[in-house]
This record gives C-alpha cells, sequence and structure tokens, in this order.
C-alpha cells in the first residue's frame, strides 16, 4: 500500500487522528497538505512527520473550521499552491460543550462538523477531478446512533441552546449530517473517477472533550490503560485513502479494524434525506455568497 507522488489533503491535522493519519501517510510516501489553526501545534505535527519520515513533503494552510469564510480562503490556497489533490480526508470535527455560533449565525458544531467539509470539498471537487482517481474520505462518528430521530434540515439552521449534557445529541446529529453529504456527494460522482466514503473510527482519546474540566487526567488515564488510542482509527483513514482495494469502492460507510462496511445510523441511510439536505445546504451556502 503505497501513496508516493500522491497529494493528500488533511483537515484537522495538527491532533488525535489528523496526526496520526498524517504521520502514516507520510511513511507511505504522500505528499502532505495539512490545514491547521494553531501555529504551534502546526510545527510540532510538522517536526513530528519529519522525523519519522525525513525529506517527507508537507505543507500547511492555515484557517478555522468555525468560520465559514476562512474555509473558503483555506480552499483558494490549496488550489493556488496545488494543481493536482489525489485525496482529501474531511477529518476535523468540533464537540462544543456550550452554544457557540458562527459568524453566519450556524451553531459551531454545525459549522465545523458539516459546512465546513461541505464547502471545502465544493471548492476543491474541480481539482479532484483533474487528478485522475481520486477520493474523499469523510470522518464520521458512532456519536451518530446517539442522535436521535431529527430532521437534518432543520438542524442545518437550528440555533438552540444546550446543556453540556444535550451537546452529544447535536454532536451525534452533526456527524450523521457529514456521512448524508458523504452519500450523496458518492451518488453525484457516480460517473467519475472519484470515489467517496464515510467511517468511524470508533472510540479514540482525540481532544475532542477537550472543553471538559476533567479532560486532561482523563485521557491520561486512557492512554495509560491502552484504551482509545487514535493511532488505530487512524488506520481506518489510511486505509480507505490509499489502499488499492478501496480505489472503485464508493457510496460506503466503514468501520471497525477489518474496514467492515455497515449501514448507518438513521437518516444517515436516507437517499432522499441526503439529496434533500444537499439542496438545503447549497441555498444556504449560496444565499450566503460562498458558492
Amino acid at each position: 500500500m503505497m501513496a508516493k507522488g500522491q497529494t493528500v489533503v488533511i483537515t484537522g491535522a495538527t491532533g488525535g487522528l489528523g496526526q496520526c493519519a498524517a504521520i502514516d501517510l507520510a511513511r507511505h510516501g504522500a505528499r502532505l497538505v495539512l490545514t491547521a489553526r494553531d501555529k504551534q501545534r502546526a510545527e510540532i505535527t510538522v517536526n513530528l512527520i519529519k522525523a519519522e519520515t525525513p525529506g517527507a513533503e508537507v505543507d500547511v494552510v492555515f484557517g478555522d473550521f468555525s468560520d465559514l469564510a476562512s474555509v473558503a480562503e483555506i480552499g483558494r490556497q490549496i488550489i493556488q499552491r496545488h494543481g493536482n489533490i489525489d485525496v482529501l480526508i474531511n477529518n476535523a470535527g468540533l464537540h462544543a460543550f456550550s452554544p457557540r455560533f458562527s459568524r453566519d449565525g450556524h451553531a459551531e458544531m454545525v459549522t465545523v462538523n458539516y459546512l465546513a467539509p461541505w464547502l471545502l470539498t465544493h471548492i476543491l471537487r474541480g481539482t479532484l477531478m483533474r487528478s485522475g482517481s481520486s477520493r474523499i474520505v469523510t470522518v464520521g462518528s458512532d456519536a451518530s446512533r446517539r442522535g436521535g430521530t431529527f430532521d437534518p434540515l432543520a438542524v442545518l439552521v437550528d440555533c438552540s441552546a444546550f446543556s453540556a449534557r444535550g451537546s452529544s445529541a447535536l454532536y451525534g446529529r452533526t456527524k450523521t449530517m457529514a456521512i448524508l453529504f458523504s452519500m450523496e456527494l458518492a451518488r453525484q460522482l457516480t460517473v467519475t473517477h472519484i470515489a467517496a466514503n464515510a467511517l468511524c473510527p470508533g472510540f479514540n482519546v482525540t481532544g475532542l472533550g477537550r472543553e471538559l474540566s476533567f479532560a486532561a487526567p482523563l485521557e491520561q488515564l486512557l492512554k495509560w490503560l491502552n484504551i482509545g488510542d487514535p493511532r488505530r482509527g487512524a488506520t481506518l483513514i489510511v486505509e480507505l485513502a490509499i489502499n488499492p482495494a478501496f480505489k472503485d469502492v464508493s457510496g460506503g460507510y466503514f468501520m471497525g479494524r477489518r474496514v467492515r462496511q455497515v449501514i448507518p445510523p438513521s437518516p444517515g441511510d436516507d437517499l432522499e434525506v441526503a439529496r434533500a439536505l444537499w439542496i438545503a445546504t447549497e441555498k444556504e451556502l449560496s444565499a450566503r455568497g460562498y458558492i
């Protein structure tokens, strides 16, 4: 399994799953384009990659996924600096434990977990189309099973307050929306050379819960117990990104060490809902001048 010469864009690559995947992809010969918000964490990540793979090609594009204008600028910079993209990995994610909203008025988790990858993929789509056989991998979550019954179109524009406990349901719903995005994207790309798949990386200690007061000691305990090692989840990302076995596989939702395809939790398995959400998202982003 080699990625020599391939250009791989990874969002949320300065920690957790994204960082582990980036290190592994560099070992396989990929040219990396990492998105990052924090310059210090980006520098640490680049140093880790080059310590493992001396001579690795790594570019970092800075921006904030909670700001759609910044996401659009990230996309433009990537296009300007890289004429070829073989793989896009939509990995950046956020679990906010208190209500926060983007400059455009969307719930911050909706922006980071759904709208940002939707917009970035839209901007990079033409470059991916020109790159021969390319892939789009979107990181979902089994937390989508905790989202309950809901209307994704309503969540798209919902700015209701929620508690720390209630945040888990919204997080799960935004991850379901990311899965729906991947399913509809795959349908649209059926007659192209682009494969689009989503995955659940399993339980990983990734920093998603960093806003909780007990997050740091809990993370240390889990690491000591060897629970939630993000390298395991990152392996699944890398498999879908560069393994030749998945070159022509599209429209799937995968999980587990053996990379098995599963049915997403409802409504993530509803293609009509996926299409309706796509149309509503397109209208929302168009109205705000992003597409």
